[in-house]
């Protein structure tokens, strides 16, 4: 599958996760964010960014647990929380705030 910005060809899984995370920027989280029907917000940012910086540290995602763990670690219980989260990404925090971020699909999720 291929996701066009800006006339750019970037390929994607069948499940829409860019192929190169490289490949990603603000226009690319936007176009993603949009045919997921998320308006992101200066909420949004601070967790795609935290996602992407998380993913280069660590070169692996977290499971779910992990993931509230270390969003509450690093901001918070106000945002740390899966309810926070939950209304962030309606349909699944740690999935979309990963294929919204560039990033490859978290092996936990479906």
């Amino acid at each position: 599958m291929v996701l066009m910005v800006d006339g750019i060809a970037l390929p994607t899984s069948d499940d829409g996760f860019l192929r190169d995370a490289g490949q990603w920027n603000r226009c690319v989280a936007d176009e993603l964010a949009r045919l997921e029907s998320i308006e992101i917000s200066d909420a949004h940012w601070e967790i795609l960014l935290y996602m992407r910086d998380y993913y280069r540290q660590f070169q692996h995602l977290p499971n779910a647990r992990m993931f509230v763990a270390a969003i509450r670690k690093q901001f918070g219980e106000d945002k740390g929380n899966s309810r926070y989260l939950q209304k962030l990404f309606p349909q699944g925090p740690l999935k979309y705030a990963c294929k919204i971020a560039g990033l490859p699909k978290p092996p936990t999720c479906l």
